[in-house]
């Protein structure tokens, strides 16, 4: 019997090796091309570890270019938009968990309501009402489009449903105020959901295409993505350098996500746990 079960758990472990390496073959073909001279992108069969080097040669096209003011402003949008999104949903799972009010359920309901509507059935009362406000062409508006999250509300509710009440009743008892319970109480309880919406918030947002496409006209105000398709359109039969391009666009999320994946890991397994 044992004998079957190792047999089982090698084959399994075999089938889970290829397909992982399935799922990665597009990525590793990515990083290779970046690397190699035009003319060896395209060889058949494919050359894994190239030849030919061109890397110092790719970047430095690449990164000559407005590549990095689209990088910079990425960079900008992302770490505001995540932080005040962070901040404004953990405040409102916060109300709506922990402080009771008339209307609390009914209010909560309407707020998820609003995510079962598609973004692109509201995108043009929202660029008419940015254009009357004047923020639109800028990233302070592209910033508050995307720091108002349902889904970033009701995940952290879930967790801050899950703080006993004794904690508050204990802090109220000290003279300790809903600011206060917030920030140093409930807060650091729930942090690594709140270290894993986080990751989720800037990936989205370093990856949005459609806001900055249609918020944004100033070239020098576009994002990663945007600037990638302009780069693509004037480099567009140069395939190693639009590669190179795209490895340096994910660098920044595989940084995020190696240095938060312990929080990650950790917030959902408490979810699994609790209660």
């Amino acid at each position: 019997m044992d004998k079957f079960r190792n047999v089982k758990k090698a084959l399994l472990t075999i089938l889970m090796l290829i397909i992982g390496i399935l799922f990665m073959s597009p990525f590793l073909w990515m990083i290779s091309a970046s690397m190699k001279p035009e003319a060896d992108v395209f060889l058949y069969p494919i050359q894994w570890i190239p030849k030919h080097w061109n890397l110092i040669e790719n970047y430095k096209t690449v990164w000559s270019t407005k590549f990095s003011l689209y990088y910079w402003n990425s960079i900008k949008v992302s770490v505001l938009t995540t932080a005040l999104s962070v901040l404004l949903s953990s405040m409102a799972a916060y109300a709506f968990s922990k402080i009771k009010f008339r209307g609390r359920h009914v209010l909560f309901v309407l707020v998820l309501a609003i995510y079962m509507i598609p973004s692109q059935a509201i995108l043009v009362p929202q660029f008419l009402l940015f254009r009357w406000m004047g923020l639109f062409d800028s990233h302070f508006g592209l910033i508050l489009l995307g720091s108002f999250s349902v889904l970033g509300t009701f995940m952290l509710r879930q967790f801050y449903m899950g703080i006993h009440e004794e904690f508050i009743e204990s802090a109220r008892m000290d003279g300790a105020g809903h600011v206060r319970i917030f920030f140093s109480i409930c807060t650091p309880l729930v942090r690594p959901a709140i270290a894993t919406y986080a990751i989720l918030r800037f990936i989205w947002t370093w990856n949005d295409y459609q806001n900055p496409l249609i918020f944004l006209r100033t070239k020098d105000l576009f994002t990663l993505p945007l600037g990638i398709r302009s780069f693509a359109d004037l480099n567009g039969e140069f395939y190693s350098l639009i590669m190179a391009a795209s490895v340096s666009a994910i660098v920044p999320l595989l940084i995020i996500f190696i240095i938060g994946q312990k929080q990650v890991i950790e917030g959902i397994s408490t979810g699994g746990v609790k209660g």
